[in-house]
């Protein structure tokens, strides 16, 4: 044999790669049990029978920033040029409950999405803008239940009723403690805000997305892509059984349960993860959980292509990477798709770079062909079997995290964080070493600095902010806001459903960060252990 370029040949998991994959080097395939047909268990193939012939993806563009206005105006650019629902970027003190006048917002408002503080910032996000019509899906988390109930509040002022209403609320607390950082409250009493939307929502808004459950930013924390693949399953079984100990009747809110995954640049590892994903999840549904809905058995989810895999250097060639994630997405069966932009390591999107994003998408569904037949890689010796051995490695994680006492336990131990930090270490290793190579970083680069156009957030939309705001409780009710805080205390302090209390503090003019507020008063706030 030949000299190979390198000494082995592997996956971002550890998976060895063969010089070819054939019927001696992989395991042998049940198509009725491993496959199935698409939209028939175990949803190998799809959710869906006729998946992109019937209709394509949600072809979302994430974008927030600066004001409610600047944003709104983003929203109907996007929807103009084609893109076919909403996905809302909120600024870092609406993730984490703080108002635009928090002295501890100073410099953060409209920096990384759009800044929301009320009901009236709402009604201007979505001004001109059918909820009955358009599919919006917010990421936010430690606030997830109020900004739900914001836009519900919108959608009544519309004259929209809730059933017509529908979206996705990320509302995963638990990958915040894990990877990202935003949330508020410990974790039982974050738990309990999400089973409430649950059941609120199974009972008022039954077309809302619940929760988005996220291996997205477990991935972005620098996680191999099979960790992501557990991590984020270990999380949705620890949601589904807190349901359950309150309660809920699985076949109630499964159906609303849906996903969140990262697609990087392996092409084949990562269509072979999403596939994995749902023959991991509709056994687990079926075998530990007992669900009789099909529809409780299939794992729907939105994907976003590699924030962390985007490059400063050379953005142009960011493109290149983002097309082949999105490829990827396709082809593994997503329902939901947003494109990167070429920008995105070195501001918020512009225009123009958002267009090209979403053009990325436009030309995979019309141009490519992939979407014209259900998994037109299914079968194929090394799909299979990087199929059939990231959901050994996501099956061996959750089973020791079942033995740790389940997935709560495996972050207050740091056992979770821990993984995802030495996948992270060994990944900057191989770059020092040149055994991963990204073009622009440790090979091809150029000497002269590429300058692209950037978005630039003007400092007056923070103080004009603040303003609106201070006007706001100005003129509001006060006494009828008061009352309805007062009645959230208490309800917070009890076990009554707390969404119908949040959302009578929203149409009462209360703050995103005066609700939060109160509530830490009841709960306190979540400090993370230290592990080493």
């Amino acid at each position: 044999m030949s000299e190979e370029r390198r000494e082995k040949f592997q996956t971002s998991s550890g998976l060895e790669l063969p010089i070819d994959f054939n019927p001696t080097n992989t395991k042998q395939i049940d198509y009725d049990a491993d496959l199935g047909d698409a939209g028939e268990f175990p949803y190998t193939r799809g959710v869906r029978e006729n998946m992109y012939r019937g209709k394509f993806w949600t072809m979302r563009q994430y974008a927030g920033f600066a004001s409610a206005q600047e944003s709104n105006e983003r929203y109907k650019y996007l929807l103009a040029h084609g893109t076919t629902g909403l996905s809302v970027a909120f600024d870092l003190p609406t993730q984490i409950g703080l108002d635009s006048d928090d002295p501890l917002s100073i410099g953060e408002v409209g920096k990384v999405g759009v800044a929301i503080d009320s009901i009236e910032d709402m009604l201007t996000l979505f001004d001109g803008i059918p909820l009955d019509r358009v599919s919006t899906s917010m990421t936010i988390n430690a606030t997830a239940s109020t900004l739900l109930c914001l836009y519900l509040a919108v959608a009544r002022k519309q004259g929209v009723a809730f059933d017509k209403v529908n979206g996705t609320i990320q509302n995963d607390i638990l990958k915040e403690y894990i990877a990202r950082g935003t949330y508020i409250y410990p974790p039982e009493p974050s738990m309990r805000l999400i089973t409430d939307t649950f059941a609120y929502c199974a009972a008022e808004v039954p077309n809302w997305n619940t929760i988005s459950i996220s291996g997205y930013h477990i991935r972005e924390a620098g996680s191999t892509a099979a960790q992501e693949l557990a991590f984020t399953i270990a999380d949705a079984i620890c949601y589904v059984q807190a349901a359950i100990d309150v309660g809920l009747e699985v076949d109630n809110f499964a159906p609303r349960l849906s996903f969140f995954f990262n697609s990087h640049n392996n092409l084949l590892e990562e269509i072979a993860k999403f596939r994995a994903a749902r023959r991991l999840w509709a056994r687990i549904m079926k075998d530990r959980f007992k669900a009789k809905n099909p529809k409780s058995l299939m794992l729907r989810f939105h994907t976003q292509t590699a924030g962390s895999t985007l490059t400063a250097q050379q953005p142009e060639v960011n493109v290149v990477r983002t097309t082949i994630q999105a490829l990827a997405a396709v082809l593994g069966g997503t329902q939901s798709l947003h494109t990167n932009s070429m920008d995105e390591a070195l501001s918020l999107p512009t225009e123009s770079a958002a267009r090209i994003a979403l053009r990325t998408q436009q030309v995979i569904a019309h141009e490519s062909g992939v979407a014209d037949t259900v998994d037109p890689l299914a079968g194929s010796y090394a799909i299979e079997e990087l199929t059939t051995n990231l959901e050994q490695m996501a099956e061996d994680y959750i089973t020791k995290i079942d033995d740790m006492g389940g997935m709560l336990s495996a972050i207050e131990t740091g056992y979770v964080q821990r993984e995802i930090q030495e996948a992270a270490y060994d990944y900057q290793r191989s770059l020092e070493t040149n055994d991963t190579i990204v073009v622009g970083i440790n090979k091809f680069q150029t000497d002269k600095a590429e300058t692209i156009p950037i978005l630039r957030i003007d400092e007056q939309i923070e103080r004009n902010q603040v303003k609106r705001l201070s006007s706001l409780r100005l003129r509001r009710n006060s006494e009828q806001a008061e009352n309805a805080l007062k009645a959230l205390v208490s309800a917070a302090a009890g076990t009554e459903n707390l969404l119908p209390r949040i959302l009578n503090c929203v149409e009462s003019e209360v703050t995103v960060g005066e609700i939060s507020h109160r509530l830490r008063g009841v709960w306190g706030e979540y400090r993370e252990a230290v592990t080493v």
